[in-house]
C-alpha cells in the first residue's frame, strides 16, 4: 500500500490534444443493479464522493439477484419480505405489499437512485468488455463497447448469435477506452441464463417458439397453445400458475422436473395479508423504528436457518424437524399423484429452497401437469419426454412415477433452467499484474476466489462487490452485497484521500482465507453427494460457510 501524493479525483480528460485523448474516472463502476447502486450511493454517503461513473450494458436501472430489469417473468416478485430486500441506509415504508412484485422492485431501485442522485452518474447501453492494469501509471485501462438500445438486455448468446446473423453493427454502435484509479465491479452472479440442453436434439426443426424465462417474450402468444416448462426452480415456480391465467390463458402446461426442490410457504405478514396491505404503509411511515425491529427480527429468524447446513448431530435434528414441517405443508397443498415425485431425497438446504405462495396451489390446475419423464426429443409442432424419468431414481423399483415415452404437442417450450453461477464476471476479462488475466489465475488455483469476496492479489484497486463465496444460503443478497460495499470503502478512502497509490490484497492473505473457506464448505451439506449450482467440478466458489 505505497503512499502517493494526492491523486487526480475529478473526472477529467487526459492525453489533451491528441487521438489517444480519453475520459478518466476516479472511480469506476461495472454494472447498475442494486450492488452497484449501494456502491454509488455510499461514496457519496460516506465518503462524500461522487466522481464516478456506473456503465451497464441493459437499457433500464436496477438489477438485482432475483428481480431484475430484464427479469420481467409473469408473477414475478420477491420471495423474502421487501423490508429485509432493500437497503439499510435507504429504507421504504411505503410497499405496497409484504412480498412486492418485480416491477414495484425496481421503482424502488430506480428511487433511491434519485434520492442520492447518481442518476446522472449511471451510463447504460454501456458493455465494459475488458480492464488492464497499467503499472507504470497505477491505472485500469477499461475497453467499453457502446450497444445498441435493447441488444445489452440479451445474453451473451443471443448477442454472439445476432452479430453472426446480422454483423457486428447490429449490436454494438462504437468503441472507447477510458481510464480509472479504481474500479468496482457489480455484475452479479445470476446473469447469464443457461443455453439449451446439449443432450436434447430437434430443437432447429421446432417451429413453435423457444425462450428463456429470464429473457421473457411477451410478443409470444400463448392463449389456446400447448407450452413446455423446463425447469422447477424458483423462477418457474412463479410464473407457471400464471399461464392458465387470463391475460395468457394457455391451453395447457407440462412441467418438466429433474428433481423436486424443497417448498417452504411464504412468510405471512403480521396481522395477515389483507390487514398488512392496508395499514403497514401508514403505520411503518409513522413509526419508522417498528420497520428497523421488523428487520431484525427477520434478519435473525434467517440467522436460525443457519443451523440447515452443518453436519453435526444438532443440526441433523433441526433440520430433520424442519423437513416434517415442509413435507406435510407438501401434502396438504398438492394432488396425491405428485406426493412421490415432490418428496426430495436430499437433505433440506443442500440446494436452494422455494418460498411458495402460488406454485403448490397450481398444480391442482387440471391444465398444469408436472412430470419427471426427461426431456428426450424435439419435432416440428411437439416434443418427447421419456422413456426413463429422473425422479426419483430408475433403481427405485416400487415407484409408481411414468417411466414410458410420451408423445406432447408444444407450441412454444419455455427454458426455467437456471443461470451460469460458476463463472464469476462472465465475458469481462480483467488482465493484472505481470499481464496475468484473473479467470486464469483462477483456474491455476482450483478455482474462482477472492479475499473476503471482495479482493486479489496481483489487481490492484479492484473490489468485487459480492463476489465469490459472499452467498450464504439462507439470507437477504442485498445485506451481502451493503457489507462487501461498506468494505470496500475504507480502501477506497485511502486512495482517494492520497494515503495509499494503491491497495492490493497479500497471495498469502488470500490464498489461506480461500483455504479456509474450502475446508469449512467440506463440513456442510454442500460438500457430501450434494448436487445443486453451487459447485463445480468440486469446488464451491458461490456460498459462505
Amino acid at each position: 500500500m505505497p503512499k502517493m501524493s494526492k491523486p487526480l479525483t475529478s473526472i477529467s480528460q487526459t492525453k489533451g490534444y491528441s487521438e489517444k485523448t480519453c475520459t478518466y474516472y476516479p472511480v469506476l463502476i461495472v454494472g447498475a443493479g442494486e450492488s452497484g447502486i449501494a456502491m454509488g450511493c455510499r461514496l457519496k454517503e460516506v465518503l462524500g464522493f461522487d466522481q464516478f461513473r456506473i456503465f451497464d450494458r441493459q437499457a433500464g436501472i436496477g438489477d438485482n439477484a432475483e428481480i431484475r430489469w430484464i427479469n420481467r417473468y409473469p408473477g414475478v416478485k420477491c420471495d423474502i419480505p421487501a423490508v429485509f430486500y432493500s437497503f439499510s441506509f435507504s429504507p421504504n415504508n411505503q410497499w405496497t405489499t409484504f412480498h412486492p412484485t418485480g416491477p414495484e422492485i425496481v421503482k424502488y431501485l430506480q428511487d433511491v437512485c434519485e434520492k442520492y442522485q447518481i442518476v446522472d452518474k449511471i451510463q447504460l447501453n454501456t458493455d465494459v468488455t475488458e480492464m488492464k492494469w497499467l503499472e507504470d501509471q497505477e491505472e485500469w485501462e477499461v475497453s467499453l463497447a457502446h450497444i445498441a438500445v435493447g441488444a445489452g438486455d440479451l445474453s451473451e448468446a443471443k448477442r454472439q448469435e445476432k452479430i453472426r446473423e446480422h454483423g457486428l453493427e447490429s449490436v454494438q454502435i462504437g468503441q472507447e477506452v477510458v481510464r480509472a484509479k479504481i474500479v468496482a465491479s457489480a455484475v452479479g452472479g445470476l446473469v447469464e441464463p443457461r443455453a439449451w440442453p446439449m443432450n436434447v436434439p430437434g430443437k432447429e426443426n421446432f417451429e413453435g417458439d423457444i425462450f428463456h424465462s429470464a429473457r421473457w417474450d411477451y410478443g409470444v402468444k400463448l392463449a389456446g397453445k400447448d407450452v413446455i416448462v423446463v425447469g422447477t426452480g424458483c423462477s418457474a415456480a412463479q410464473f407457471v400458475p400464471e399461464l392458465t391465467k387470463t391475460p395468457f390463458n394457455a391451453k395447457s402446461v407440462t412441467q418438466i422436473m429433474r428433481s423436486p426442490p424443497w417448498v417452504a410457504p411464504r412468510p405471512v405478514p403480521p396481522f395477515g395479508q389483507a390487514m398488512w396491505d392496508k395499514w403497514s404503509p401508514s403505520v411503518l411511515t409513522a413509526m419508522p423504528w417498528l420497520a428497523r425491529l421488523l428487520r431484525l427480527l427477520i434478519f435473525l429468524g434467517a440467522e436460525r436457518d443457519l443451523n440447515l447446513f452443518g453436519q453435526e448431530e444438532y443440526h441433523a435434528k433441526f433440520r430433520s424437524k424442519v423437513e416434517k414441517d415442509l413435507l406435510v405443508h407438501l401434502r396438504r397443498s398438492v394432488p396425491e399423484k405428485y406426493h412421490e415425485i415432490l418428496t426430495p431425497d436430499y437433505p433440506l438446504g443442500c440446494k436452494r429452497r422455494i418460498f411458495d405462495a402460488t406454485w403448490f396451489p397450481g398444480l391442482n390446475d387440471p391444465k398444469i401437469e408436472l412430470t419427471t419423464l426427461p426431456l428426450t426429443s424435439v419435432q416440428p409442432r411437439g416434443v418427447t419426454l421419456g422413456p426413463g424419468r429422473t425422479y426419483p431414481d430408475m433403481a427405485e423399483v416400487d415407484s409408481s412415477a411414468p417411466k414410458h415415452e410420451v408423445k406432447l404437442a408444444a407450441d412454444a417450450i419455455i427454458l426455467a433452467n437456471g443461470f451460469d453461477t460458476t463463472t464469476w464476471l462472465h465475458t469481462l476479462k480483467v488482465k493484472g499484474k505481470d499481464g496475468k488475466y484473473l479467470h486464469d489465475v483462477w483456474d491455476s488455483r482450483g478455482g474462482p476466489q477472492a479475499y473476503l469476496g471482495a479482493a486479489m492479489d496481483g489487481f490492484p484497486n479492484f473490489f468485487i462487490v459480492f463476489g465469490p463465496n459472499t452467498v450464504t444460503g439462507h439470507s437477504s443478497v442485498i445485506v451481502a452485497s451493503e457489507n462487501m460495499v461498506n468494505y470496500s470503502l475504507k480502501f477506497m478512502k485511502l486512495i482517494l484521500n492520497g494515503d495509499a497509490s494503491t491497495c492490493e490484497v497479500k497471495k498469502e492473505a488470500e490464498t489461506k482465507w480461500t483455504r479456509e473457506v474450502q475446508d469449512k464448505l467440506k463440513k456442510t451439506i454442500w460438500h457430501d453427494e450434494c448436487q445443486n449450482w453451487y459447485t463445480s467440478n468440486g469446488w464451491n466458489a458461490v456460498l459462505y460457510p
